[in-house]
């Protein structure tokens, strides 16, 4: 059974306008079939409704570059927007050009796993209570709210792999297996381009990690993304060891808060971190029992690395180069999220734009953004783990983000434990914050009177820096 074709153009000669296709790929540049993107890109078809976790930045081999050629009438991601990084995505969903779902990671892949397995929907906590949920059929089990999503059915999906035989055995490298299972069993038409095409028989049979019944067709990967033009992508940000000034008086960097929030995980813990600053707490783990796991599959990670230490199939969900510990694992986003939302993480930490007396949490998009960005959070806060935000004390507007109400979208009800800011440390104990420690240099009334949420306060409010002199 041989399932080469000689091109990738040839592979999807048969794609009609109107078809509905998933693209691979992860963040803004991983791994993105860019082969037979090219290909749908020559080919001109229309109309078609696209399913990825998310389109990239502009200009590139990423879906993106469909919605810029007017190739697309739908999409239906887990991030239309990003912070930093405006799309022609969000400019045609604007004008009305382009409609768009926004869907949380993990519901993504398993709708596609529900779609290629016969299940025609099922029901999650994940996006219970939040504008997910608005239209969506609810129910109670067990006490705990749980929403009704639909399969989705695919006529094509996109895939990129490392090495695929003629008969459309796959292998996966590192942490680029993400999505491509899950879309690959969802569609009619599975095609995907792989780095090296080998004779069946010569990837042992162990060592497959998407068998080929999933697979119609397989052709040799033309186009590639290099390391640095994955990390030209990102939008710029602050560095991390600048501070903000409150009063007149500098806070802690975002770096400091990242070692704060390390500082409070615990040891033979599992814990996932989010984008942004809590992606620096895996350089402040090093030596410790703690393991750290991604949506994109991996477990086991630490320090970002630069230079020759860069493998570019070993990144975590942020899309920032990591080294890997000893007895690291790699696995697909499916997995990822059961361990999510299975209740198999310890700690999970995230950033937010908003946190409430009510331990809600907004953390997916603002009044600027056109959609959002809910990638794995929604998943992340169902499973029932501890919840350490850590952020900012007030926005870059100079709007307080610890509020009496959330009024951005809710991300998730009532799940926020532990809030690490530049100025502070509050725990949630009895239903309300308490302000356990303040930021060198800050009172707890200068603390008090830059936060619009009540706070607890008590006698005694200890030193973030005092903490971090003695090891807490």
């Amino acid at each position: 059974m041989d399932k080469l074709f000689a091109s990738a153009d040839e592979a999807l000669a048969d794609m009609p306008d109107g078809s509905t296709i998933a693209i691979a790929g992860f963040g803004v540049g991983h791994r993105f079939p860019s082969s037979l993107l090219t290909a749908v890109v020559n080919k001109g078809v229309k109309d078609l409704c696209v399913v990825s976790n998310s389109l990239g930045g502009r200009g590139a081999l990423r879906g993106q570059i469909l919605v810029e050629n007017h190739q697309v009438r739908k999409i239906v991601v887990a991030f239309t927007a990003r912070a930093g990084l405006r799309s022609a995505a969000e400019d045609q969903i604007d004008s009305g050009e382009l409609t768009f779902e926004l869907v949380p990671q993990g519901t993504l892949v398993e709708r596609c796993r529900a779609g290629g397995a016969g299940i025609p929907a099922f029901y999650t906590p994940t996006g219970a209570g939040t504008p997910v949920a608005d239209g969506k059929e609810v129910r109670w089990f067990d006490g705990k709210q749980y929403i009704l999503e639909q399969a989705i059915h695919l006529d094509y999906a996109l895939l990129r792999a490392y090495r695929a035989d003629r008969a459309g055995n796959l292998q996966f490298r590192g942490g680029s297996q993400n999505f491509n299972p899950s879309f690959a069993k969802a569609a009619r038409i599975a095609v995907v381009e792989a780095d090296e095409i080998v004779d069946v028989g010569e990837i042992p049979p162990n060592e497959i990690d998407l068998p080929g019944i999933f697979v119609s067709r397989v052709v040799k990967s033309t186009v590639n993304m290099t390391v640095e033009e994955v990390q030209a992508t990102r939008a710029p940000r602050r560095p991390a060891d600048v501070p903000r000034q409150y009063l007149g008086k500098p806070a802690l960097t975002r770096a400091a808060i990242a070692e704060r929030a390390a500082r409070l995980l615990a040891e033979g813990s599992t814990v996932n971190l989010g984008t942004g600053i809590p992606t620096m707490v895996s350089n402040y783990v090093q030596g410790r029992d703690i393991l750290l796991h991604a949506e994109n599959g991996v477990l086991g990670y630490g320090r970002f690395v630069e230079g020759d230490e860069i493998d570019p199939d070993v990144y975590n969900a942020s899309g920032e180069f990591v080294a890997l510990e000893t007895g690291a694992a790699f696995f697909d986003s499916v997995t990822s999220f059961e361990m999510a939302r299975g209740g198999h993480l310890s700690a999970v930490v995230l950033g937010a734009y908003q946190v409430d007396e009510l331990a809600n949490l907004a953390n997916f998009a603002t009044p600027e953004m056109v959609g959002g960005g809910i990638g794995g959070a929604m998943d992340l806060v169902a499973g029932g783990s501890t919840l350490i935000i850590t952020m900012e004390h007030r926005d870059s507007r100079d709007n307080a983000k610890l509020l009496h109400r959330c009024t951005f979208p809710l991300t998730g009800v009532g799940c926020v434990d532990v809030v690490v800011t530049d100025l502070a440390l509050l725990r949630r104990e009895k239903g309300r914050f308490v302000l356990e420690e303040t930021a060198p240099g800050f009172t707890p009334s200068e603390v008090a009177s830059l936060t619009e949420m009540e706070l607890a306060i008590p006698e005694h409010v200890g030193s973030m820096a005092q903490a971090a002199a003695a090891g807490a």
